[in-house]
């Protein structure tokens, strides 16, 4: 199989566990094998690899989630990165040419595109494996997903087939109709749209040189930022006559809010909280070094981490967005490629930093012209290198860096440090990288 999956997101909805490099498919709360927690990212591919261990993934998503993904899978899973955010059509499409282009596969193979967050079981992945050989059959020139639904939604698109049957012909395709005409839809048969097409590459290639004649996926970057936000489901699925469903019966979670975030959580705590005896559906996740504790409380969600607390409702939950937009704050925590940072604290003229490098991988090469920095390594060991001066370093060493120094920090092991910056303008603009060379 060749999948795209779509990963986008601006981190709202969940928060204080997301911000805007940390989307709800990268926060860690499922149980995985030998007690670690693993990201609805981690779950999916890890899914997909098991139904086809030899599954083309591609990964679409913003240039701010680049670092975290290669955290997440490693730096071997495909990524095609948005310059500039825009809508799925779009992103759809360059991740289409980065296939071709880039990656060299036939247009002529299918490719199904898929969201990177679905809970699912993993008969959903055999059912991606039998629209592809649909799409390859050629008798469609799209093959949606239909999910069976509970009640008439506004959020999702309606699929309605011709017949009862596992595949079928769509009648009518409606993306997000009201909620009169969502129930006259599901009296008809109708399905929700997954989110998930299957179709040939070239169908979305010849798509896409129709509505924006673009040349190829170098031509479609640089033109990138003036394309129309469209969703793919407007821009091709609801003018598209040719299309079949197939139906998909099994489990299928939509985990958007915090209401539905912990319906898929196997524990009523994860990290250091506790729940006495008279709550009811209480969830506790907290990623802060102090304990949180929940008395005589009912279907609420307490969730803890360095970029705020929310106690709520769950049902309240789901209105939050409105709120997070008035809030303007700094990144407090993010995933990168070599490992993560947490913000301990921020003052006027100083900023104080935990870092924690995994084995092997060191930061940019970089200075600052505002600040001066100072490394405390308090765990493992490494070595500096400081204005070309290589020096081993260990816990409890200490390293000091002046503005305009030139430095980076390479784990031996896995290293954690203290970084203090010191400055009168405290910001991530003020970084210059430079080519290291050893």
């Amino acid at each position: 199989m060749n999948i795209i999956l779509l990963s986008g997101g601006s981190g709202k909805r969940l928060w204080p566990l997301s911000n805007s490099v940390r989307s709800k498919q990268f926060i860690k709360i499922f149980k995985a094998s030998g007690g670690n927690y693993e990201s609805m990212l981690q779950r999916v591919y890890r899914q997909i690899k098991e139904v086809d261990p030899v599954a083309n993934v591609t990964i679409a998503t913003s240039k701010n989630q680049v670092s975290t993904i290669h955290n997440q899978l490693g730096v071997e899973v495909g990524i095609s990165v948005e310059p500039y955010r825009k809508d799925t059509f779009p992103a759809i499409l360059l991740a289409a040419a980065y296939l071709t282009d880039i990656q060299e596969i036939n247009s002529e193979e299918a490719v199904i595109i898929c969201p990177v967050d679905p809970y699912v079981e993993n008969y959903y992945f055999e059912v991606l494996k039998n629209m592809s050989k649909e799409v390859e059959s050629g008798t469609a020139n799209l093959v949606l997903m239909g999910i069976e639904p509970t009640y008439p939604s506004e959020k999702y698109g309606y699929i309605i087939p011709d017949e009862q049957s596992i595949l079928s012909n769509v009648i009518t395709f409606k993306e997000k109709p009201d909620t009169e005409t969502a129930k006259s839809y599901l009296a008809k048969g109708a399905l929700w749209n997954g989110g998930v097409f299957a179709c040939k590459l070239k169908y979305i290639l010849e798509k896409g040189h129709e509505l924006l004649n673009f040349k190829n996926y170098q031509d479609l970057m640089e033109r990138y930022n003036s394309l129309e936000a469209i969703s793919f489901d407007y821009a091709i699925v609801e003018k598209e006559s040719n299309i079949k469903v197939m139906r998909y019966m099994g489990q299928w979670k939509d985990l958007g809010t915090w209401n539905t975030f912990t319906e898929a959580m196997e524990e009523s705590v994860i990290g250091n909280g506790q729940i006495n005896g008279s709550c009811s559906d209480v969830h506790i996740i907290n990623e802060l070094d102090m304990p949180v504790l929940a008395m005589g409380m009912n279907h609420t969600i307490i969730s803890a981490s360095p970029e705020g607390i929310l106690v709520s409702d769950k049902e309240e939950s789901s209105y939050i967005k409105p709120f997070v937009d008035t809030m303007d704050q700094q990144i407090m925590f993010a995933e990168k490629s070599w490992g993560s940072f947490r913000v301990v604290d921020v003052s006027e003229k100083a900023m104080t930093i935990k870092v924690t490098l995994n084995q092997g991988h060191r930061m940019n090469y970089h200075s600052h012209q505002y600040r001066d920095e100072v490394w405390v390594i308090i765990k493992g060991q490494g070595k500096t290198i400081v204005d070309g001066m290589e020096q081993e370093v260990h816990a409890g060493d200490v390293v000091t860096m002046q503005a305009g120094c030139r430095h980076t920090i390479i784990a031996d092991q896995e290293l954690q440090l203290i970084e203090i910056q010191i400055g009168d303008d405290i910001s991530i603009q003020d970084k210059r990288k430079y080519v290291l060379e050893q």
